[in-house]
């Protein structure tokens, strides 16, 4: 365990230097006039290498380019990935000063390692939940600016009914998105995808069929996009409930943190010492800490497969 401990270190290590010393150069080159040495700077970060590496498994880098993307991030899949591997390293090196075992190792190291990925996926849900509603509005203006476009073309139906600016506000970004990605060089498959994504709920998929079908063969959407209004509309009210059952879930994951909070200010208000000393010093006491920490992680984990489950 102790040398799992020291490579972590010294991987760490080498990777803050090596972000020091690469901004000091990117900071360097940018004001020299040689856009060249500033492009291939750019292309040699470390970050572009991990996810040179990353790309090698399909899955994994196609599953979290389209997270990244149905959120709208502004960051490159390459600095998730390292940012990603920073934070599991700190918590390799950090789970074994603070518990000195090789639980408190793995259990650092992995729940750090994967904050990003949870912090990812919190963000992409609360997007979600935000837009469940507005989705039934903005496939009725959607469809209204399609008839009066003559049926003949999606692109410029998208195009009418973001120019009219009568989209909730959290359902507009995904439909501009949506609309950019169609009108570049992006394959039809994959705008569509991380559309219904960034949506996750079965509406949206059906929808993005429906688009699929038009784009695709050139059908008419005419019935298909009547029978999904129409469906939508019965569906309102279980859709409300769903998204109350999807609120309760968020509640109960962070409500397990103010719990654990008030559970320590209370003992540490009442004899800090013996608080201290049995938290802080005594490994037992640690460990519980540890435990508690790994079931809210876990708590965490299961609401957002829940949540999934319920879109």
């Amino acid at each position: 365990m102790l040398i799992l401990v020291k490579v972590a270190f010294l991987l760490l290590l080498f990777m803050l230097v090596y972000l020091v010393l690469n901004r000091l150069l990117q900071s360097i080159v940018r004001h020299s006039a040689t856009r060249y040495r500033l492009n291939y700077v750019r292309r040699g970060t470390f970050a572009n290498r991990v996810a040179h590496l990353a790309s090698k498994y399909n899955w994994l880098y196609r599953h979290l380019t389209d997270l990244l993307e149905s959120i709208q991030a502004r960051f490159h899949i390459g600095t998730f990935l390292f940012v990603s591997l920073l934070l599991l390293l700190t918590g390799i090196i950090g789970g074994f000063v603070c518990f000195n075992n090789f639980k408190g190792v793995v259990s650092a190291g992995g729940m750090l390692g994967l904050l990003p990925y949870i912090v990812l996926r919190m963000r992409l849900l609360g997007r979600q939940m935000k837009a469940r509603l507005d989705f039934l509005p903005a496939v009725e203006l959607f469809y209204q600016y399609y008839i009066v476009s003559g049926q003949s073309n999606i692109r410029t139906a998208l195009k009418v009914t973001l120019e009219e600016n009568r989209m909730q506000p959290a359902m507009k970004p995904v439909f501009e998105q949506l609309y950019r990605n169609l009108t570049t060089s992006r394959d039809t498959e994959d705008s569509l995808r991380v559309f219904s994504i960034s949506l996750g709920h079965m509406w949206a998929d059906y929808f993005a069929n429906i688009l699929r079908v038009g784009l695709l063969e050139g059908n008419d959407l005419c019935d298909s996009m009547k029978e999904l209004i129409s469906d939508m509309r019965r569906a309102q009210r279980s859709d409300q409930a769903e998204r109350n059952r999807l609120l309760e879930i968020r509640l109960a994951n962070f409500s397990s943190i103010l719990f654990l909070l008030l559970f320590l200010f209370i003992n540490f208000k009442i004899n800090a010492h013996n608080a201290y000393l049995y938290y802080i010093v005594d490994p037992a006491g640690r460990n519980m800490l540890l435990d508690a920490l790994l079931l809210i992680f876990a708590s965490f984990l299961m609401g957002i497969y829940l949540s999934i489950r319920r879109m």
